[in-house]
């Protein structure tokens, strides 16, 4: 059974940083794009950053050069670090997992910017 579980959510006033891990199980890793999506209350959910089984990665263009994604597939592992937080970044973010065939999400965790 595959699990995404992410950790490391929480409050952080503007300006701050956070860095939220995922780890997977049950999946052949290596194999899936990995990626994080946010949430906020009201909107759609929408992507911040994708990273390839090779380490390519993509980003939206509102966490361009604040946001870094980065992956170990020793660990089964894919992290997002989170530098100069806006309040508008406040979301719950998930963790996603894409293959030719399969598509798999976690639980999410969340992220409150605010003074």
């Amino acid at each position: 059974q595959v699990q995404l579980v992410e950790s490391g959510g929480g409050l952080v006033q503007p300006g701050g940083s956070l860095r939220l891990s995922c780890v997977a199980s049950g999946m052949m890793f290596s194999r899936y794009v990995m990626g994080w999506y946010r949430q906020a209350p009201g909107n759609q959910r929408e992507l911040v950053a994708v990273i390839s089984s090779s380490g390519a990665t993509n980003y939206a263009d509102f966490v361009k050069g604040r946001f870094t994604i980065s992956r170990d597939n020793a660990k089964n592992t894919v992290d997002l670090q989170m530098d100069s937080l806006k309040p508008e970044d406040t979301a719950v973010y998930y963790c996603n997992a894409r293959g030719l065939l399969n598509l798999y999400w976690g639980q999410g965790t969340q992220v409150t910017v605010s003074a």
